[in-house]
């Protein structure tokens, strides 16, 4: 009779997770062969968190002259959530004096790691809670999103993170990106198929081995899959630039409202299944949406740049605020600015410019990653 470690067994060598990986050889941390169904579950983002974990990571050799400004950005963005609750900034040893002149130390420490580029969201793993007191990370084997980029220290960062937060750590079976999923805390899950089922991060597998696994690495009931589009940006359309629950049975979602945007046709799709949507507890959900600016400024990380990516919706929800982008069109910083403070009352909505990073295809979600508190 099959069993379900002889299918993690399969889904790892479909997707190239090697033996010393599924046995948990060389690793420091306390290792978990996948995750038993039921014991551990991916929380609420927008619940009491620990602390923010951000990467001054940034290297000359991926953002050539922009990493300064990037790095910079990073740092403005670690002062700004300092003020509402703590921070830890991943930086390269050699790099430990300038971070933290950069950051300040002002509810903020410090963790040397090697690395290869400020996308702790995608490479750092998801933290899971039991519900008992217990902390995990599950690590889905970051692989440079399909080999796109180099990733090899990146890759580790999630086994020191479980080290240094003190969590169980988990390896999936499935190769992916913490920007790859969200939750609501309660079952239900909203993810990409161009980004999961993909054979530069899955190989041979279908949605049900897909959805199986992550089912049980995240404690869901149910998945809403969104198409997504493949080969258009780095991440083949990570969720956390399309769709962000609120709470349980409220969902914005991206509206892209440029007719040459190749997130016209996409956006509209996926506004078309979140509202016929169901959630985990059979709760239809209900869906804002928040447009990209349609102007930004016009500086050297957006001219000509098709890269640069002016989401609002990869805002980042913390205790007592929601940090957010700003890009210089008033009319959509405004809108985007009243809706965050209409749908999270009580916090305070920050808006910061993150040009040098969006100049690099992601946002403020995209750069930070939240411990929850147990």
């Amino acid at each position: 009779m099959s069993t379900r470690r002889d299918f993690i067994k399969q889904l790892m060598a479909a997707s190239g997770v090697g033996a010393a990986a599924s046995l948990g050889l060389g690793f420091g941390a306390p290792r978990i062969f996948a995750a038993p169904a039921g014991n551990w579950y991916m929380p609420d983002e927008h619940g009491p968190q620990e602390r923010v974990i951000l990467a001054f990571g940034a290297s000359s050799r991926v953002w050539e002259d922009w990493a300064g400004a990037v790095n910079d950005t990073i740092a403005l963005l670690a002062r700004t959530i300092a003020k509402y609750q703590p921070v830890t900034v991943l930086c390269r040893a050699n790099q430990l004096s300038l971070a933290k002149s950069k950051c300040g130390t002002s509810n903020i420490d410090f963790l040397t790691l090697s690395l290869d580029d400020v996308w702790v969201r995608d490479y750092g793993g998801c933290f899971v809670v039991d519900g008992a007191g217990g902390l995990g990370l599950v690590d889905f084997n970051f692989n440079g999103w399909g080999d796109k980029q180099a990733s090899a220290n990146d890759t580790r960062v999630a086994d020191a993170l479980s080290e240094e937060m003190e969590a169980d750590y988990i390896r999936s079976a499935l190769v992916g990106e913490g920007g790859g999923v969200e939750v609501d805390g309660h079952g239900t899950a909203i993810i990409t198929e161009s980004c999961w089922i993909n054979d530069n991060r899955n190989p041979g597998l279908g949605k049900a081995q897909i959805e199986a696994e992550l089912k049980a690495n995240l404690g869901l009931r149910k998945i809403i899959w969104l198409p997504g589009i493949k080969d258009k940006d780095i991440t083949d359309a990570h969720v956390d630039f399309y769709a962000r629950f609120v709470k349980p049975g409220v969902v914005i979602a991206n509206l892209d409202d440029d007719p040459e945007s190749y997130d016209y046709a996409v956006t509209r799709k996926h506004l078309e299944i979140l509202n016929a949507a169901t959630d985990a507890d059979g709760r239809k959900l209900v869906v804002h949406t928040l447009p990209p600016p349609t102007k930004m400024r016009s500086n050297q990380y957006t001219r000509d740049n098709p890269d640069f990516a002016p989401g609002y919706i990869n805002f980042l929800p913390i205790n007592g605020a929601v940090i957010a982008p700003q890009f210089g069109d008033a009319a959509a910083d405004k809108y985007c600015k009243d809706l965050l403070t209409r749908l999270y009352p009580g916090l305070v909505v920050e808006q910061v410019n993150i040009d040098p990073i969006a100049a690099g295809g992601g946002g403020i979600h995209c750069v930070s990653k939240h411990l929850p508190r147990v």
